[in-house]
């Protein structure tokens, strides 16, 4: 059937079908025609959405209605190949796409996203999962969707729900100084000089993964951090860059701990001279797998809690820093950990600085351990009378 005769405008053109019903069409920037996505009631409802229309084109706020109709899944999967993440952050992007963000929106348009359905979408995680995992869940969501809006497919992004993508992680357990020699010792010898570099670096631990012979200094008493090698749940290593470019950076160790390098090395590191210092009993890598059982063996033979991780370590390293006299940026500059705002700071904590903190880390430890052998020896004292 027929349409009636559009009526002409001065922007725009409708015109009503014998249905009674009216549409409306433009001519867009780029030439080509554009009709509106519904029909109308009413004429004056097809000339407003007109003027609406013209109001975008003059603002510079036209967009292009097709321009959203691009597949959430497949613009999704080329954001992450495009980033040039490092591996692990690319593994985590992919595993929270797979479990949290493509059940929901994998068929559907970037223009048919809205904040109505990233809300119920919020919502239903949160009932199902941690809170910390909808946050960065919800944070790689809204990246992707910026992009999107840079990329002129959308117009404003629909992720808008304030304090959403924060996290509000619980406060990690700290270990005190005869908890960590007795982690050391119930650990074994092979893998004990990893507990303390983790505590008293301390040393992430795939920067511990990538320690070789060369890089330790027993004059000094300390390591040098070059690389790193983190493990994939796949259990492949990827050895590449530090975490940042803080990440480079020598350790200055305790003094106590001089005999413990000596001992590794003589006893546990790879033979040639270039040789990863930490090696499973076969002379492999060592594994998160295989290092995790007896990492959990020896921390419940300590009777610390199930949640304690051997990561933790490092913040019973920032404790003992803080309480040896160190400021933030010490911490930081131990830690390899930085930002563009905070590079400012750190930068001028010298290696004379790190062997200050470091030496009152020494003092501290060894003040506890002869605390807690006295305490021994009284106890024996009172057993015996």
């Amino acid at each position: 059937m027929a349409n009636k005769k559009g009526t002409r405008r001065r922007f725009g053109a409708v015109r009503q079908y014998r249905s009674g019903r009216w549409t409306a069409s433009y001519l867009a920037p780029d030439g080509q025609e554009q009709r509106s996505p519904g029909t109308f009631d009413t004429k004056r409802d097809a000339e407003v959405w007109l003027s609406q229309v013209e109001a975008d084109l003059t603002r510079g706020d036209w967009q292009d209605p097709n321009a959203g109709a691009v597949n959430f899944e497949e613009y999704a999967s080329r954001w992450v190949k495009e980033r040039g993440l490092s591996p692990t952050t690319e593994e985590l992007y992919r595993r929270l796409l797979r479990l949290h963000i493509l059940p929901t929106f994998r068929a559907w348009d970037l223009g048919e996203i809205t904040p109505p359905r990233v809300r119920t979408w919020r919502a239903e995680r949160l009932e199902s999962t941690g809170t910390t995992t909808v946050a960065k869940s919800y944070r790689l969501l809204k990246a992707i969707l910026e992009t999107a809006v840079e990329d002129e497919l959308i117009r404003r992004n629909p992720c808008r729900i304030r304090g959403a993508g924060k996290e509000s992680a619980k406060e990690r357990p700290i270990a005190t100084v005869e908890q960590v020699d007795a982690l050391a010792d119930a650990i074994g010898p092979r893998w004990r000089l990893m507990v303390y570099i983790a505590a008293y670096g301390p040393a992430r631990p795939e920067e511990q993964a990538e320690l070789r012979r060369p890089d330790v200094d027993l004059d000094a008493v300390g390591v040098w951090v070059r690389r790193a090698a983190p493990e994939l749940t796949t259990g492949r290593r990827v050895v590449g860059e530090t975490k940042s470019e803080a990440g480079k950076r020598f350790i200055v160790l305790p003094a106590f701990m001089r005999k413990d390098l000596e001992r590794h090395l003589k006893w546990f590191a790879e033979k040639e001279p270039n040789g990863l210092l930490f090696v499973g009993e076969k002379g492999a890598p060592f594994r998160r797998s295989s290092f995790g059982r007896k990492w959990r063996r020896a921390r419940d033979k300590v009777g610390l809690p199930e949640d304690f991780r051997f990561y933790d370590l490092r913040h019973t390293g920032h404790t003992l820093s803080t309480q040896s006299g160190a400021t933030l940026k010490d911490t930081m500059v131990r830690a390899g950990q930085s930002s563009e705002r905070a590079a400012l700071i750190y930068q001028h904590s010298t290696i004379e600085r790190q062997r200050e903190v470091a030496a009152g880390i020494d003092a501290r430890v060894r003040a506890d351990r002869q605390r807690a052998a006295e305490a021994a020896s009284g106890a024996d004292l009172v057993r015996d009378a």
